[in-house]
């Protein structure tokens, strides 16, 4: 790998604290603290991602296996840990920051593009809050494959570039009862354009380093957002904006695939509108406004798949008064956070519009997906089955046994008669199509994936690499590459009933 391109400019700009100390603390007013990896004795890789490392500039593997969990660095790498602030589940949590992720720097391609490589599991960092820094096999493991999933979904996220054993065990109470047991460790690198967050710049704002502020916003505008050429105040009006766009169209694009990020605090939020941090996340399966994942969010349910719009929404004002200071403007400011929930569901009604194969939105089409959205729940249909079954229906007939085998509960006749209804009603609505029925299918087939990473599938795949096997790890890689085709029809099916109660398949902990 070209371990020589990466560079530190971050730490060449902000201000940090130099000291290489571990020791969990609060480093007022700087955005970093330089920190090495700890180090592992018996590291194995799981797996390498070539396309990716070949595409951000850093080229094949060769002999540089050590380098994917933290060992034997050049000289030109200088490793650090961010610091941001956040709120938790709605609350100020103050200074927080890069806990268990150490960033190696910044790489760019032969076509300019800026990459940052951050190790996941290599030790404690400042920031690190009483916790070791190392990280679990299984959540290492969830996300490097989920990231590449969302990518190849077509979705922003975060990416991931080498999964490794760290060769060590790792004590992890899974589900916080009272039952600590020994796992395997690991390390997972992940790249970004940029790992900056909203807690980055609540930090700054909360401790009124205003110069730091605004160093950090202009430097992200320079960056990150080419399109914005205003200046003064106007910039960082712009730059608001263009980030609540940013975080509507990811919200949108959760919301057609059915992903639940089940912890969406403010410093888990991406400045770029990117997917990033998957700790307790679920692709959907049973269709439900109030599914979450995360035993953590219970039983408020403030991060449940229906409610990432409005939270995404909450989670800007915050980044708001963060950037007021900046901005300078409290009417602009309430405008543009109150008309983003005009656009966000209207870039989501549009994107279900093609979910449905309709060609455009029509007044009719809110109706249509509000009785849509209690049918499936009613119902207990699998959210990604249900679009699936769409595409190939034929006549009413075709409904019993079809849906029943995508429902989570018994459809009695009562509920067929329902299904059938609605199914005629969609009928209907597609008659109204300006485009072909052959249109129709095709636009459906680009919006609807046929895989997605479920959580027991994971689960099958985290078992498998425990013992020491890669078979169904191959499988899924390749299939997640793929996910509008059904490469594997095993893959697309409901979840398993045995799988319903298993932690990590249904529900899971902010440790997953």
């Amino acid at each position: 790998m070209n371990l020589k391109n990466i560079k530190q400019p971050f730490i060449n700009i902000f201000p940090g604290d130099l000291s290489k100390n571990p020791i969990q603390r609060n480093t007022p007013k700087v955005l970093f603290s330089t920190i090495d990896p700890v180090g592992f004795d018996r590291p194995e890789l799981i797996v390498f991602n070539e396309k990716l490392s070949e595409e951000i500039g850093l080229g094949k593997l060769n002999d540089d296996e050590s380098f994917l969990v933290g060992n034997n660095l050049p000289e030109n790498i200088k490793t650090y840990a961010t610091a941001y602030a956040g709120h938790q589940f709605g609350n100020w949590a103050g200074q927080l920051g890069d806990g268990r992720a150490i960033l190696a720097g910044e790489i760019i391609n032969e076509n300019g593009k800026k990459t940052e490589l951050q190790w996941k599991g290599a030790g404690a960092t400042p920031y690190s809050r009483h916790a070791d820094g190392r990280a679990v096999l299984r959540s290492s493991v969830r996300e490097y494959l989920m990231s590449e999933a969302m990518y190849h979904l077509g979705i922003p996220t975060t990416r991931g570039l080498s999964l490794s054993f760290t060769g060590e065990n790792v004590v992890r109470d899974m589900m916080y009862s009272g039952n600590p047991q020994e796992e395997k460790g690991a390390v997972v690198v992940r790249t970004a354009e940029s790992f900056l967050r909203f807690g980055h710049f609540e930090l700054m704002s909360a401790q009124k380093e205003i110069d730091t502020l605004q160093k950090l916003a202009d430097l992200t505008v320079e960056n990150y957002f080419p399109e914005i050429t205003s200046q003064g105040e106007q910039k960082y009006k712009d730059f608001f904006q263009a980030v609540c766009t940013k975080t509507a169209d990811l919200m949108v694009e959760w919301f057609r695939v059915g992903f639940v990020h089940g912890v969406m605090n403010t410093d888990n939020m991406s400045i770029l509108g990117l997917t990033i941090d998957y700790g307790p996340f679920s692709m959907m399966d049973e269709y439900d406004l109030n599914f979450t994942p995360n035993t953590t969010d219970l039983p408020g349910r403030r991060y449940a798949f229906g409610k990432q719009g409005q939270i995404s929404q909450w989670n800007l004002w915050q980044l708001a008064n963060a950037l007021f200071a900046l901005i300078k403007d409290e009417k602009f400011l309430e405008e543009t956070l109150n008309s983003y929930g005009t656009y966000f569901w209207e870039a989501h009604d549009k994107m279900l519009c093609k979910k449905f194969g309709f060609d455009d939105l029509k007044n009719t089409d809110e109706e249509f997906f509000s009785n849509w959205q209690g049918l499936m729940q009613e119902l207990h249909l699998d959210h990604t089955l249900f679009f699936g079954l769409l595409e190939k229906i034929t006549s009413i007939t075709d409904i019993k046994n079809e849906f029943q085998n995508i429902s989570y509960s018994f459809l009695d006749d009562i509920k067929l008669k329902k299904l059938e209804n609605f199914i005629q009603v969609y009928k209907n609505r597609l008659d109204e199509n300006s485009i072909s029925k052959d249109e129709s299918i095709n636009l459906m087939k680009k919006t609807n994936p046929k895989f997605l990473l479920r959580n027991y599938l994971l689960f099958e795949c985290i078992e498998e690499i425990n013992e020491g096997k890669t078979e169904i790890l191959e499988k899924l890689t390749r299939a997640l590459e793929n996910p509008y085709e059904e490469i594997y029809p095993e893959f697309s099916v409901k979840r398993p009933a045995n799988y319903d109660d298993i932690s990590g398949c249904s529900m899971l902990s902010c440790s997953s």
